[in-house]
């Protein structure tokens, strides 16, 4: 990729540091205009997702390799420019850009259709630049076309969050009728559970979160069930998926799980504040009876197309909340302070 004349307003991670830093984490800056080398089509931005993965990079739990990098994996636009050799796209098309974003192609995992778990895999807006700009250039092949029915701000979270959470229900192994667990209840559970209400009608679901708005917000979209972290569910679940940052959680889902149940953590990193936890682990109570543990790695593009397809389907539409671009330090902030409900997006006038 190389630089074209005129400059794009961005912001960029420039340090590790508490989200919660004095005058932000993030720097507001002008960069050049990318230009889309061969291959690659160059979006002009119109919005970008806020996902908790932003918090990790910063932070430093999922560091990115090099720094400054403009941050930011759930963005969406219209194709700009063409590199040499594109055909996909046309110069006006809506297309997003999600977590990955590119892969070899040609090693094993590649070959299986597994490329969330292939060794050069790039991560959009740790391994390059991604959404938190006016401009983005990305391979052509790792970008998404966006369903007519779908606005922007709403297919964004749908690039990650719903994605993942896709991926998630999709790992879960979960037969039409078994119960469902959801623990935390934001940008991707709020959407895992609207999913799952299309694709396993008969399976109640129930659903921990720690604050009372959030169970709500879960009744609201239909949960059978909603209390907090400690609170013992109805009946054992079939499957459990943890959205959570932490230890705790996790620990209590396997207790909770029917024999042969399988917890499915949808998170990148865990933070090490509660790993004590991890000591109150009884394997009577917690493993035995071929409860399984899985997590998830990355996303495919097969999973972005898929959760994209069924959203449109299927009426499916993120909660979203929005911020003016200029407002991103406060996003990120607000994120962390948990005032969730559903998902941020970032909006570029």
């Amino acid at each position: 990729m190389g630089y074209a004349e005129g400059a794009m307003r961005a912001f960029v991670m420039d340090r590790i540091c508490d989200v919660s830093a004095e005058g932000g984490p993030l720097r507001a800056v002008s960069l050049p205009e990318p230009a889309p080398g061969p291959g690659e089509v160059l979006l002009r931005l119109t919005c970008s997702g806020v996902c908790h993965t932003e918090l990790d990079e910063i932070e430093g739990r999922t560091a990115p390799p090099r720094l400054p990098v403009v941050p930011g994996h759930q963005a969406v636009g219209r194709v700009a420019a063409l590199g040499e050799g594109c055909s996909r796209f046309r110069v006006g098309d809506r297309a997003g850009v999600a977590w990955i974003f590119s892969a070899c192609g040609e090693c094993p995992a590649c070959r299986r259709g597994e490329e969330n778990l292939c060794p050069f895999f790039r991560a959009t807006g740790r391994d390059a630049d991604g959404g938190y700009a006016e401009f983005l250039a990305v391979p052509e092949a790792f970008a998404h076309p966006i369903p007519e029915v779908l606005s922007d701000a709403e297919a964004a979270p749908l690039l990650c969050a719903g994605a993942v959470g896709y991926r998630s229900l999709r790992l879960a192994g979960l037969e039409d009728g078994e119960i469902l667990g959801l623990t935390g209840f934001g940008a991707s559970n709020h959407l895992v559970l609207r999913m799952a209400r299309v694709l396993y009608p008969k399976s109640p679901v129930f659903v921990w979160a720690r604050s009372g708005p959030e169970r709500e917000f879960a009744l609201e979209l239909g949960a059978a069930w909603a209390g907090d972290t400690p609170e013992a569910p109805p009946e054992p679940c079939r499957a459990i998926i943890d959205t959570t940052p932490v230890w705790r959680p996790v620990v209590e889902a396997l207790s909770r799980l029917a024999p042969g149940g399988r917890l499915v953590i949808n998170a990148i990193r865990k933070e090490d504040g509660d790993r004590e936890a991890l000591l109150r682990l009884d394997y009577g109570r917690d493993l035995w009876l071929e409860r399984e543990v899985k997590s998830v790695a990355n996303v495919t593009r097969a999973d972005v197309a898929r959760c994209l397809d069924l959203a449109a389907r299927a009426g499916i539409r993120p909660e979203v909340q929005p911020y003016p671009f200029e407002e991103a330090n406060g996003a990120l902030k607000d994120l962390k302070a948990r005032k969730i409900r559903g998902a941020k997006v970032l909006l570029l006038s």
